[in-house]
């Protein structure tokens, strides 16, 4: 018999990360400080009439070129390597799999975020997603990016919620929209934990939440974050407001396991369901 399929979904900034993953790194290769980029580029893009995030990837382009910074995919990479997470988040991943894998649960990972897929690509937690679907740069024949390829903001984050909702590609962007029966759908909602952490993050939390998923906000331990997180708790649009440590025993690591062994166990009720009805079929005496 086929394990049972669930999908833990990520933001990574502030979620996994500690911080905006560029922020380690690669704004200070630029010779600026991280507040200092990111209220220049929030001002060019709203100046000019750009969304926000794809305002930020012209400006980190426009940035690198004045700099002579090279803005490769190796060079992103090497960006990812510096990457702080959260405590307990490098040895999550194998954790939980090995507890769903006692349920009979077949976990996949995901992470659906704003920032860069060239990026994520180089942290050291790459190889434990299905699949990654963040921002991402086009390149040109010289290996320098040439416009954005995929721009990810919180309307492009339901979208990818979709797919896996679906089954479906990255590049399954005609399909997305397509009807889907719910008995027909890969990992329904009701087995889809989405975590994390800002405004981005809101449609994708109240998505799942409202079709029987799990949302948790998660926030920075010992922050200001919590207020944030605590209201998106009392307005109804995530099940949990937790702190972003990842450890064994702490808050997240029992909650999840808490809703794994709940999955498991309403799939067991299922199949013992359905053994019953088979003998309201059998003729009596039989």
């Amino acid at each position: 018999m086929k394990k049972t399929k669930v999908a833990l979904v990520y933001d990574f900034d502030e979620t996994l990360s500690t911080t905006y993953m560029q922020d380690y790194f690669l704004i200070p290769e630029l010779g600026m400080k991280p507040t200092e980029f990111w209220k220049q580029a929030n001002t060019w893009a709203a100046k000019n009439g750009v969304e926000q995030i794809m305002g930020s990837m012209f400006y980190f382009k426009k940035t690198a070129e004045e700099k002579g910074f090279k803005l490769t995919k190796e060079n992103l990479a090497c960006c990812g390597e510096v990457i702080v997470f959260f405590k307990g988040v490098e040895e999550w991943f194998e954790r939980i799999n090995k507890y769903a894998r006692y349920l009979d649960l077949d976990i996949e990972h995901y992470i659906i975020s704003s920032g860069y897929e060239e990026i994520i690509a180089g942290c050291s937690i790459r190889k434990f997603f299905k699949d990654v679907y963040g921002c991402a740069f086009a390149y040109g024949t010289d290996g320098l990016p040439v416009w954005p390829a995929r721009v990810v903001n919180y309307s492009g984050k339901v979208q990818y919620l979709s797919k896996i909702n679906k089954g479906l590609g990255k590049f399954d962007d005609k399909a997305v929209n397509e009807y889907t029966p719910d008995d027909k759908r890969r990992i329904p909602f009701t087995r889809i934990l989405y975590f994390g952490d800002g405004m981005t993050d809101i449609p994708s939390m109240k998505m799942v939440k409202d079709h029987g998923g799990v949302a948790i906000a998660v926030y920075k331990p010992r922050s200001k974050q919590k207020e944030k997180a605590i209201k998106l708790l009392k307005d109804n649009r995530v099940n949990f407001a937790l702190a972003a440590d990842y450890r064994e025993g702490k808050e997240i690591d029992c909650v999840v396991k808490t809703i794994l062994n709940k999955i498991a166990t309403e799939r067991d009720l299922e199949i013992l369901k359905k053994r019953e009805d088979k003998k309201k079929m059998c003729p009596i005496g039989k």
